[in-house]
């Protein structure tokens, strides 16, 4: 289990731009499970449907692609590395998320040769999946 102050050492995201709370399993370089709590305090509620508060798409890609680099930047030969999006692929949005939901994030590595890789990841809420998309990244 990984708490936020570990995952800052591996990853460069900071607020508001943090995605994930806390990592509950991980098979380094493998597969991942990780947390978001959705606060109404989060500031992209301010401007995306003030009435009608949901956490935008692609910030539900995001937090899938920040779990999936917590997992590939462990790896001893990718530490003090950055994991930067090559592609997104098959995404689909099936629930919305809103303000008081907890994220149940889960990420695959299905493919890493040298610098590049894809990852498939899901995101639940109360066992309902919300989003799941096939990820590409290459690491710089």
């Amino acid at each position: 289990m990984l708490e936020i102050e570990e995952i800052e050492k591996i990853i460069p995201h900071r607020y508001p731009f943090l995605l994930i709370d806390k990592v509950i399993e991980m098979d380094i370089g493998k597969n991942i499970k990780a947390v978001k709590c959705v606060s109404a305090n989060e500031e992209f509620f301010n401007g995306h449907f003030p009435k009608h508060k949901v956490m935008p798409g692609v910030l539900l890609i995001e937090s899938i692609a920040q779990a999936g680099a917590v997992s590939i930047l462990s790896m001893d030969e990718y530490k003090g590395k950055i994991a930067f999006f090559s592609g997104i692929k098959q995404a689909k949005f099936r629930r919305e998320v809103r303000p008081g939901d907890k994220l149940d994030i889960e990420v695959e590595i299905i493919k890493l040769r040298k610098n590049y890789g894809i990852g498939k990841g899901k995101i639940f809420c109360q066992e309902e999946i919300c989003v799941e998309a096939e990820i590409s990244f290459f690491i710089n």
